[in-house]
Formats: C-alpha cells, structure tokens, sequence
C-alpha cells in the first residue's frame, strides 16, 4: 500500500511518515511504503486515481480531487488544529502578531497554503491586492524530490527572494533557529482570530470505496496512526531516527523537538467541530460550494478505535 505526503521534511504530518517508518503499519498488517508528490492536491488526485492508497495532507485540500467531499474518507486526524506558521525577515524587526508588517512585502506559501494566509489577512482587514503583498512559491530548485517547502522557503528568504513566508514547523524552525527569521504568527497556539485554528489540521484520508470494500484495511491504518501517536508521546526522541533516514542533518536533529512541542496535539479524534471548521473554511475560500456533511466525510465508524 502507498502513503503519500505532500511535504517528508516536516512535522506536519509526521505520525503518518512515522507510522511507516517505526513499523507500525507493518504490525497492523500492511506492507506500506512513502512517496513524496507535491504540492498536496496532487496528493489527493493520485488517491482518487488509485495511485496511492492513503494520503497524509491537509484536511481543506481533499476537494480539488473530491468535489463536494464525494469520495474522500477521513479516517484519523494526524494532530489537531491548523500548522501553519508565519515567519518574517529578523531584519524587519516584526513583533509577534503583527500581521500587518506583510505590507508591500514579498511572502513566500505553498498552493493551497497561501490561501490560509489570504484568509488571515482578511481577518485582520489587509487586503493582499491593495496592500500589495506579494505572495507566491518561491523559486523551487529543478530537481524538487524530497525538498521541504518549509525549508526551500527559509532558504529563498536567506537569499533576499522574499522576506517571508507562510509554512510548516519545520520551516519556520529551521529559519528561526538559523537566526534568519521571526515567529510573528502560529496559528495552532492561539494567534489571530479563534477561526484560525480551525482552517484545516492533519489528516489521514483514504477513499471511500477503500473503507466500504476493505474496511479492515482502514481499521488497520487507523491502529496503526494510533500507536505512532501514542510512541511519540512516550519517548518523542524516537523521531529522530526517522527524521535520519528522510531529512538532511540539521532538520534531522530538530525534529524530536518540534514532536515533543506537537505533542498535546496528538490526537486521532476528528470531531463534528473540527470537520465543520475545515468545511467552512473550504467553502469561503471557493474550494466547495457547499458545506459537506460530517457523516459523509469522516469514517465515524472508527471513532471507537480513537478512543481506544
């Protein structure tokens, strides 16, 4: 069976990098291997074309291969609430929820993740257009397998291509840590309106024929997520033999502790809630016209294993 991410390099969704590494999808029965397919609605397109069997991305991406929802099945959350951070030049001296400093400036966000900043921005009365913020991908190296876009963007911002960028953990970490960046918003830990943080979260999806015809298999999938979280949170220093054999050193030797800092997050459930915030936040920002139904979407029958 094939997994794919979206984006290896990062936290965001490592329980599901985990789960194959540490062996527990071997444990539960499957014989599961990682690809990296960027950016994530191409993710999501190789799962409704049977080219991979679960993908681990986005909550709010799976429409632009599901429409509607119709097909898709969330069967465990990775870790609760939006991930994304916002990092801007040390230089610029901006302070930590300062939202407005991205005025005139050039931010860097991955397709589908600009449009979390777009919304933000909104929230907080910038208009990207008027306030001419510039906010696109930066440059990508030619040949892209296995690059981080969190990474790629602190790197690009080292280099004066832009002077901030919208992103996983891991890049923000890596551009803070290097003393080129500033935190100025994470949306998981309470910045900005109480909305944010229910943009989208981590998700294992899989499609729905797979639960209806193969139900073991999503059970197993399920367990399997469920130990990941639960070995983490025993001894989080786990993570970085996986981060060795996927990440270059130095993102390697950070992982552990972006793990240890996600870790109140670890939780499989994916309540009505959390599904109707995704579903909204698709719906504004023009991914749906509808709202999508909970009972439709999320594979409830699952939901005594999350409790387990």
């Amino acid at each position: 069976m094939k997994v794919v991410i979206p984006d290896l390099v990062s936290n965001s969704y490592f329980p599901a990098i985990a789960a194959v590494e540490m062996g527990f999808f071997k444990q539960e029965g499957l014989d599961a291997e990682l690809e990296l397919i960027y950016p994530v609605q191409k993710c999501y397109e190789a799962l409704r074309d049977g080219k991979a069997d679960f993908v681990g991305g986005s909550s709010h991406s799976a429409p632009t291969a599901f429409p509607e929802w119709k097909g898709v099945k969330f069967i465990g959350a990775l870790a609760q609430y939006t991930y994304w951070f916002l990092i801007m030049r040390k230089d610029l001296n901006v302070k930590r929820g300062d939202v407005a400093a991205v005025k005139g400036m050039r931010i860097g966000a991955a397709p589908l993740i600009d449009i979390g900043l777009i919304e933000v921005l909104r929230e907080h009365g910038i208009d990207p257009k008027r306030d001419n913020v510039q906010i696109a991908p930066p440059p990508m190296p030619a040949n892209p397998a296995g690059v981080s876009f969190g990474v790629n963007a602190a790197k690009a911002m080292e280099e004066g291509k832009i002077d901030g960028f919208w992103a996983n953990g891991m890049g923000a970490e890596v551009a803070v840590q290097r003393g080129l960046g500033t935190l100025v918003f994470d949306a998981r830990r309470g910045d900005g309106p109480p909305s944010v943080r229910g943009y989208t979260f981590g998700v294992l999806a899989t499609r729905a024929d797979l639960v209806e015809k193969e139900p073991e298999k999503a059970a197993a999938a399920v367990r399997a997520l469920i130990k990941t979280q639960k070995a983490l949170k025993e001894d989080p220093k786990r993570a970085t033999k996986v981060g060795e054999k996927w990440f270059p050193p130095f993102e390697a030797s950070l992982i552990a502790t972006l793990v240890d800092r996600d870790l109140p997050y670890y939780d499989p459930t994916i309540s009505k809630a959390t599904f109707d915030g995704t579903a909204r936040f698709a719906q504004v920002t023009g991914l749906t016209t509808g709202l999508g139904k909970y009972e439709d979407v999320v594979a409830t029958q699952f939901s005594n294993l999350w409790k387990s």
